[in-house]
C-alpha cells in the first residue's frame, strides 16, 4: 500500500538518499538543499516546548488569570516564530542573486555584484557556537571587496556529519553563480 505523503518529492521505490529537490522556476528563491537534522531537531524541540507553554496558558486562563495567560500566549508565539525562522536559515538562490538568511538578518547579493562564489578551507563555527574548528565554507566574493559571512559551512546545523550533502549543495550554488554572474 503506497502512502502518498512518503512520495511527495521522490518515487516510492527510490532509495532515501539525501538528494536536493528539483525545481524549474529559477525566478523564485530556493534553498538547493534540505534542512539538516540538527536544524530540524532544534525547531521540533522548540515547537514541543511551545506546545507545553500553550497548555500552561490554557490552564492559567481557566484559573482566571488573564494577564499570566496572555504572557504565556505571547511567549508561545515568539517560540513558534523562532522555530519557523530557524527553519528558514541558510543559503537561498534565484535568478536575481544569492541570499544569506540568518536568524536575525538577511543579506541579498545580486549576481552582478559577485566576483566569485567558491568553497574555501578556513576556521568555521561549530553549530553556530563560538567554538571554531577547521572546515570548509562557501563564501561569496563581492566585486567591491566588502566581506560577507560564509553562506554555509560543513559544520553548521545543515551539514554537520553530512559531507556529501555539503559538496552537492556547494556545487549547486557555485554552478548557479557561474551561470548567472556572466549573464
Amino acid at each position: 500500500m503506497p502512502l502518498p505523503f512518503l512520495t511527495a518529492d521522490r518515487a516510492f521505490d527510490a532509495d532515501a538518499q539525501d538528494i536536493a529537490l528539483p525545481f524549474d522556476d529559477h525566478d523564485s528563491w530556493r534553498r538547493p538543499y534540505r534542512p539538516g537534522p540538527w536544524r530540524v531537531a532544534a525547531a521540533a524541540g522548540l515547537l514541543l516546548l511551545a506546545s507545553f507553554v500553550l497548555l500552561a496558558a490554557m490552564i492559567i486562563t481557566l484559573a482566571g488569570s488573564l494577564s499570566g495567560a496572555s504572557a504565556c500566549f505571547v511567549l508561545a508565539a515568539v517560540m513558534i516564530g523562532g522555530a519557523l525562522r530557524l527553519l528558514r536559515v541558510g543559503a537561498w538562490v534565484s535568478l536575481h542573486g544569492v541570499r544569506r538568511v540568518g536568524f536575525f538578518r538577511t543579506t541579498t547579493v545580486p549576481w552582478a555584484s559577485t566576483a566569485a562564489v567558491r568553497t574555501v578551507q578556513q576556521p568555521v563555527k561549530w553549530l553556530g557556537f563560538p567554538r571554531t574548528v577547521q572546515g570548509q565554507a562557501l563564501v561569496v566574493v563581492r566585486r567591491n571587496g566588502e566581506p560577507l559571512p560564509p553562506l554555509v559551512t560543513d559544520h553548521n546545523a545543515d551539514f554537520l556529519a553530512r559531507a556529501e550533502a555539503f559538496e552537492r549543495a556547494t556545487d549547486t550554488i557555485e554552478a548557479w553563480g557561474d551561470e548567472y554572474r556572466t549573464g
